[in-house]
């Protein structure tokens, strides 16, 4: 649902006892439009202002920092770092959050800010204010060119966004809702009629109103007993009942499908209701993963744009080389030609340009035509066929060589993808550049436009995930082709049990156990791990190769990633999102 302004009071009401007096320790900015304020006490305040999912809630969730802090962040730490969070408002039923804070100025004179968050769609905004109400700065300024009506610079005066012309809800009495319905004559349905008419309301309570009322979501307007509505929505809309998050889960899956502060009965049993123990608890449920996934998307954006140009060329190439090798099977006609052509070197003379003779090399010895090059003699001619038979020959081994290193080109290329769309950070994006960099596909990212080495910090590797299965064997999981390698042939025991999805990509996996044996359940869980971390992670009866690492083999000049084996054992899973959570090691 959107994040509607009843939904917002329900969280500032959770907030204000957690956040009034607390301390801004520490203030991050990890994208364009979401800034976290660490308080002390451990508690991460996050403010989000992305068009799509505006928010504010604590979060328990990590984010990765830009190598170098965006200005607003700057100006943030320069006048909010060390302040207090003095009070915490939101105007009645409108989307915006005031955040005001005790501070101290360059001399060290007490003065007031305020942080306000605007949630409103691509309107979404966060400003930081002075004690006399102007603007410092802003997320995104607006100036006159964008907006007749309100702008935002710094050095404006603040002023709140233009109130809708509606009814604020839990204002509105029986008697009021009864002329205001009475007053409705042309069709109409019943949801769209109160999100037009009552500040507020999303159209997911609009509808859960409506629902409530007469079991359906589209009823019109005219069909309604008014008294009856009125009454009904006087109670419903009066706010009274206290508000509770509930996370919305389509049945038999995992994954949220939306979020809401009180029960909803409108979908029946397709969609269940899960209370959570906070708002904050529910919204990073919510939008923690989709956030992450996101960002990695965005920043991943043009190193997947090069791997995918790179794998669809070496696709191109690779069939253009197939059918050129295929036109070289032929060949066994030029060489027939030319043993035709050099017995008939009397009946030929120079300048013919087409030969009929028997075909010996036929069961029916029937007549053929062999086009000849007028300008070469009898023999050149029967030469030519020669020489073009045995290039042909030539090229088949050739083109077979070029064919085979293609394959594997397009297999890796199309591996880094696979890995691309795992990545869960800058620091796995980062070692697949750097991998990619290693095999020449990329030039350097540490040379500067004039050819020298430019300084780059340099980051510590990143250690595979890590599980423990229900029977406490150690799971490590490879977040990447080089990871890979050095988990499955150089970090794990020869004894250890290797694991990867069959003829896919994918992740290797090493279950440690020593030389022990190894449970048939650790066994499954680990191969369901295999299949999530690979391209089958949305499939069903996913085969997935069972061996220990000691026959485990890399070929010479093999790209990063690749082994070969010829001792395994197969087990067919089923993919599960929950599976990783559950066996997440502490």
């Amino acid at each position: 649902m959107p994040f509607d302004a009843y939904f917002l009071t329900a969280v500032v009401q959770e907030l204000s006892p957690i956040l009034l007096g607390a301390r801004i320790d520490k203030i991050q900015q990890p994208s364009r439009d979401t800034v976290l304020l660490q308080l002390r006490g451990r508690e991460k305040l996050l403010l989000s202002a992305n068009v799509n999912r505006p928010r504010i809630h604590l979060t328990q969730a990590s984010f990765d920092n830009p190598a170098q802090p965006p200005m607003f962040c700057m100006l943030l730490r320069k006048h909010l770092s060390g302040g207090r969070i003095s009070e915490i408002t939101q105007p009645t039923a409108e989307r915006v959050v005031h955040l005001s804070f005790d501070c101290t100025d360059e001399m060290g004179v007490p003065c007031r800010k305020e942080l306000i968050l605007e949630l409103m769609g691509r309107n979404s905004n966060l400003i930081l204010t002075g004690a006399d109400g102007r603007i410092l700065d802003c997320l995104r300024r607006v100036d006159f060119e964008m907006s007749e009506t309100r702008q935002l610079l710094p050095g404006l005066f603040y002023h709140e966004p233009p109130k809708q012309a509606k009814r604020i809800p839990h204002e509105t009495g029986e008697a009021e809702l009864l002329a205001l319905l009475q007053a409705e004559n042309s069709p109409k349905r019943l949801d769209k009629w109160l999100i037009d008419t009552f500040a507020g309301l999303s159209p997911l309570i609009a509808r859960e109103l409506t629902y409530r009322l007469s079991g359906e979501t589209d009823t019109d307007i005219l069909t309604i007993d008014r008294p009856k509505a009125a009454a009904f929505l006087a109670r419903e809309l009066s706010m009274k009942e206290i508000p509770k998050p509930y996370l919305l889960l389509r049945e038999g899956e995992e994954k949220p499908a939306d979020f809401t502060y009180r029960p909803i009965v409108q979908y029946g049993n397709y969609m269940l209701g899960r209370e959570m123990a906070s708002f904050s608890a529910l919204l990073d449920a919510f939008y923690t993963e989709t956030d992450r996934a996101d960002r990695i998307r965005q920043k991943s954006q043009t190193l997947r744009k090069t791997v995918t140009t790179l794998h669809d060329r070496a696709l191109r190439k690779l069939e253009i080389q197939r059918q050129e090798r295929e036109a070289t099977l032929d060949r066994e006609a030029l060489r027939r030609m030319g043993d035709i052509v050099t017995a008939n070197l009397h009946a030929i003379t120079r300048g013919q340009t087409l030969l009929r003779a028997v075909d010996f090399y036929d069961a029916e010895m029937k007549e053929i035509e062999i086009p000849l090059k007028p300008n070469l003699s009898p023999q050149q001619n029967a030469a030519k066929f020669y020489k073009d038979y045995a290039k042909a020959k030539h090229a088949e081994k050739i083109l077979t060589e070029q064919i085979a290193h293609g394959e594997i080109e397009v297999n890796y290329l199309a591996g880094v993808l696979e890995e691309l769309a795992r990545a869960e950070n800058e620091r796995d994006l980062s070692e697949i550049r750097a991998e990619l960099e290693e095999g020449g596909y990329l030039r350097s990212a540490d040379r500067q436009k004039n050819g020298k080495a430019g300084k780059q910090m340099k980051q510590a590797p990143s250690k595979p995930m890590a599980f423990r299965s229900s029977d406490g064997f150690p799971i490590l999981v490879g977040r990447n082709n080089r990871q890979n390698d050095q988990l499955s042939l150089k970090s794990a025991h020869k004894s250890d049990i290797w694991l990867h999805a069959q003829k896919i990509h994918g992740a290797h996996v090493i279950i440690e156990c020593a030389g022990a044996e190894v449970p048939d359940q650790t066994i499954t869980e680990a191969a369901m791990l295999a299949a999530y971390y690979s391209e089958a992670r949305e499939g069903q009866n996913v085969p997935v190769d069972v061996t220990p690492v000691r026959f485990l083999k890399k070929p010479n000049g093999a790209k990063p990633g690749m082994v070969v084996y010829d001792r395994y054992r197969t087990v067919i899973v089923t993919p599960s999102a929950t599976l990783p959570v559950a066996l997440q090691k502490g």
